[in-house]
């Protein structure tokens, strides 16, 4: 199937998704991270999280995460200059859940398309692909549609040698299902709870990553964010 990269719709029409993306590509020429985030929600904010200073800015980050993002608007800001002059020795990315009104397979073969554009722009790039998150207080379709998407990017990726989808959601639903306002304070958005919950396996596999590349060696907390 093939995904269409589409610009996000501006409903509110004051401009700031392509503000935004044209600072990403400013940002992109003038940084040198070894760490590149791209995606929605979760990525964007995860700079307000204390997880952000406290280990992932040694690791010479750099966020390129918009909330609302679906899969065809990111689609659209790599293809549109955001890949362009840097040489990151790892992309993280976390996209999809806001895809409304698609199935699981044109969710994934959209989250398929951008790995494939990733490989094409940054060959020498390790890829971490995050699962989808849960959502919604208590089970619902959409946390269906989301796992199923994950089944579907894990069976993807399975045998790549030069990506890994990382299980992010651990913990987040409850034994009895339901998901606790302490780790997603709206059942959707992540708390500082939750960001630890999340990201603290992906700490650990970029620790791995970055120590195990060509020269690479793990950055002191000094050394900050990419600017």
């Amino acid at each position: 199937m093939t995904i269409l990269a589409n610009k996000y719709e501006d409903s509110e029409e004051d401009g700031r998704w392509l503000s935004l993306h044209q600072r990403f590509v400013s940002e992109a020429r003038e940084s040198e991270p070894e760490v590149l985030w791209l995606g929605d929600f979760a990525i964007q904010h995860l700079v307000n999280a204390d997880i952000w200073n406290r280990r992932f800015c040694q690791m010479h980050s750099l966020n390129f995460g918009i909330e609302g993002d679906r899969t065809e608007n990111l689609l659209w800001r790599l293809q549109n200059g955001e890949l362009e002059g840097l040489s990151p020795k790892v992309i993280v990315l976390m996209i999809g859940t806001n895809n409304h009104g698609d199935s699981a397979e044109q969710i994934a073969d959209g989250i398929k398309t951008i790995c494939a554009l990733i490989r094409d722009k940054q060959p020498q790039a390790y890829l971490v692909v995050m699962t989808l998150l849960p959502r919604g207080h208590n089970h619902n379709p959409l946390r269906e549609r989301n796992a199923e998407v994950n089944r579907l990017i894990a069976e993807q990726l399975k045998g790549n040698s030069r990506a890994q989808f990382v299980n992010s959601d651990s913990g987040l639903v409850q034994p009895d299902g339901t998901i606790s306002h302490h780790d997603m304070f709206d059942y959707f958005h992540l708390t500082q709870k939750g960001y630890e919950k999340v990201f603290d396996p992906v700490y650990d596999l970029l620790l791995q990553l970055l120590s195990e590349s060509e020269g690479g060696t793990e950055r002191t907390e000094a050394e900050g964010c990419a600017d």
